[in-house]
């Protein structure tokens, strides 16, 4: 199921990693986010940008909404939990962003808000998800779907498909490295 969710993406992941080389170059960001274990995986591909995924190079701009507790609970309780990433976006997007929403379901409705958000900003949004019949669908320019509602085996390819945009956005921007 692995290799045939990632064949069935492969021409996306060549648009999505163009995409963000193209948002990177012009000075732009990568922002990143999605609930529980989505989450943790928004935090990681956000590392892998700041940091390093193979090669050694510069740092690039990205981060994920997960990551600072403080904000997402002073918005759940002020406003509600399906404004955590939409309120967010709005303070930290700018015009020419990736967005960058998962979600296994693909119908989160604090992810599909933050798309929504997105959209209004100008921002390119990719989206992450199980069922191809989901919400996030309507609201990303670019969708990776995993076809199959196993919750373990939609976030292990999300994982996989992270991972190859980033060492192809790092090849498009760095080239290959002796």
């Amino acid at each position: 199921m692995i290799p045939f969710a990632v064949k069935a993406n492969l021409d996306k992941i060549q648009t999505g990693a163009e995409k963000i080389a193209e948002a990177l170059k012009r000075g732009n960001k990568v922002i990143f986010f999605g609930n529980g274990g989505s989450a943790a995986e928004a935090q990681h591909f956000a590392a892998e940008f700041v940091n390093r995924m193979v090669m050694e190079r510069r740092p690039l701009p990205a981060l994920a909404l997960t990551a600072d507790s403080s904000v997402l609970t002073s918005i759940g309780n002020d406003r509600g939990f399906d404004e955590i990433f939409a309120l967010q976006i709005k303070a930290l997007a700018q015009k020419g962003d990736v967005l960058f929403g998962i979600s296994t379901s693909g119908s989160s409705p604090n992810v599909i808000k933050a798309l929504e958000a997105a959209k209004e900003l100008g921002c390119f949004r990719i989206g992450l998800a199980g069922a191809p019949d989901a919400k996030i669908g309507e609201v990303c320019e670019l969708c990776f779907w995993v076809d199959s509602r196993h919750t373990p085996r939609v976030q292990e390819v999300h994982l996989l498909i992270g991972h190859i945009l980033c060492e192809l956005v790092d090849l498009i921007l760095f080239g290959e490295q002796k």
